[in-house]
């Protein structure tokens, strides 16, 4: 494994390491991503036997006085090497205990041995040497290297005590599956099923940050799927988890919404890295659980299911601490309009019905587009392909009707402010209205988006509510 040490900094840093007769290695994730030969880490985890904080200095020493950012709380240093786009992050070897209550650990030094034992996985406990005598020397007490070509995730020690001391490493486990597309050790996976309570003393700003990692995967699915069945999601996601399930009654069933949304998931991943358009897949069809309702002789309903669940997604934006501003806007917008299109396409995508899309919709069409086609899920592909030629129509629709009207973040061609001043009114409820008015004459198509149109329009229906012109 000495090709994963041929930057000069690892000899460096061994050398730092021989002058204060400290052990150090390299470990973690850059080893694990070499043996892979994923994309070449950036951050860099190293070992001391002694202090990282004094490793840290002298390297800095070596390399001319680099700056070293240092945190007493966590015993640890950091160099950021600019140039190379690589952090170097420091720490001695160490052994940890945990008190029930919490995920942090009570820290004492420890040897190279207690190290690795601390470790989440096995394919995360890989050290290489960086002293000059065992400079490349791989070491992998717990065969993480077989587990890599394995496919494995794994705990060093007893996965139970492993999960329970820091439950975040629950979600790590699904996270690093999902991500590299490995399979949790059965063992490890009972374990997070019988310690999943644990997840409940972890911040939802830790949960958000694995979960943010499993959704930008290739296949989120995988993920999700492993966080259903491992009972993990109830505590961050219920919305999400009530969707699981089929009800049948009366001979008619739906489908099992939870799964199909898993789908809609990945389609969505094949086509766009954008992280809240799936998020927006994710939650496209949580309004279902609690609008779902049986009518007898017209069978399964899921009335307004769209307006519920963008205002749930609001509520777990909250809860989960996610970011309130755009993020979250364009999520609820999302899932709002995440129906529209296909009432476009069966309206036979008249130029009205296109319209009012695209000024609903504005500059995020093609993203609502883009899920809509996503959620076709259906296996029978003579109807997958008669709704995409249907997408296909309103998108030809759409761009016709921008083109010519030039919708997209519509801004009506007279405002309130002219409307008061022509009107000599005050603010009140005329104004609205006749705002009102001018946008639906212009995407019913009964006027041009043109301000002459516009204000003869609005002439005439102002004297239609008895109001006269100064």
């Amino acid at each position: 494994m000495k090709e994963a040490l041929s930057h000069s900094i690892f000899s460096l840093i061994g050398e730092a390491a021989d002058e204060l007769g400290f052990e150090a290695y390299v470990i973690g994730g850059y080893v694990r991503d070499c043996i892979l030969k994923r994309k070449e880490p950036k951050d860099i985890d190293i070992v001391a036997v002694g202090s990282g904080i004094v490793l840290a200095k002298k390297v800095a020493e070596k390399l001319g006085g680099k700056k070293v950012s240092v945190f007493k709380n966590f015993g640890t240093a950091q160099i950021v090497l600019q140039k190379e786009g690589l952090e170097l992050e420091f720490v001695g070897a160490r052994r940890e205990s945990y008190q029930r209550d919490s995920r942090k650990p009570i820290v004492e030094n420890g040897s190279r041995e207690d190290d690795q034992k601390r470790r989440d996985f096995t394919i995360n406990a890989l050290a290489l040497s960086l002293n000059k005598g065992s400079f490349g020397e791989m070491l992998d007490p717990f065969n993480g290297i077989q587990d890599l070509n394995d496919g494995l995730i794994r705990t060093p020690l007893d996965p139970n005590i492993t999960f329970s001391d820091d439950p975040l490493r629950m979600m790590r486990a699904i996270r690093f599956a999902t991500q590299l597309d490995f399979t949790i050790d059965e063992q490890c996976l009972q374990a997070i099923k019988d310690q999943s309570s644990r997840l409940k003393i972890i911040s939802k700003e830790r949960i958000v940050e694995e979960l943010h990692k499993i959704m930008s995967a290739s296949k989120p699915s995988k993920g999700l799927i492993l966080l259903q069945r491992c009972d993990l999601m109830q505590y961050f996601l219920p919305e999400v988890i009530a969707l699981l399930g089929v009800e049948e009654i009366e001979g008619q069933s739906h489908k099992d919404n939870f799964y199909h949304t898993v789908q809609v998931v990945d389609n969505v991943a094949e086509r766009s890295d954008n992280m809240w358009l799936r998020y927006a897949a994710l939650f496209h069809d949580i309004g279902k659980a609690p609008t779902k309702r049986f009518v007898k002789g017209t069978g399964w309903t899921f009335h307004n299911h769209e307006f519920v669940g963008s205002k749930m997604v609001n509520s777990i934006f909250r809860r989960l601490k996610m970011p309130l501003g755009d993020a979250r806007k364009y999520v609820q917008k999302m899932v709002m309009l995440s129906s529209r299109p296909q009432a476009v396409a069966e309206d036979q995508a008249t130029d009205s019905a296109a319209r009012r899309l695209l000024f609903d919709a504005g500059d995020e069409i093609e993203d609502l587009m883009l899920l809509c086609e996503s959620d076709l899920t259906t296996r029978n592909e003579k109807k997958k392909r008669r709704f995409l030629n249907k997408y296909q129509e309103v998108r030809e629709r759409l761009k016709e009707v921008e083109e010519k009207d030039r919708l997209r973040n519509f801004q009506p061609p007279v405002d309130g402010a002219e409307i008061m001043e022509l009107f000599a009114l005050k603010p009140g409820r005329e104004i609205g209205v006749l705002k009102t008015a001018v946008k639906d004459a212009i995407l019913d198509g009964a006027i041009e988006n043109d301000r002459d149109q516009a204000l003869k329009f609005l002439l005439n229906k102002a004297k239609e509510m008895g109001l006269q012109a100064k």
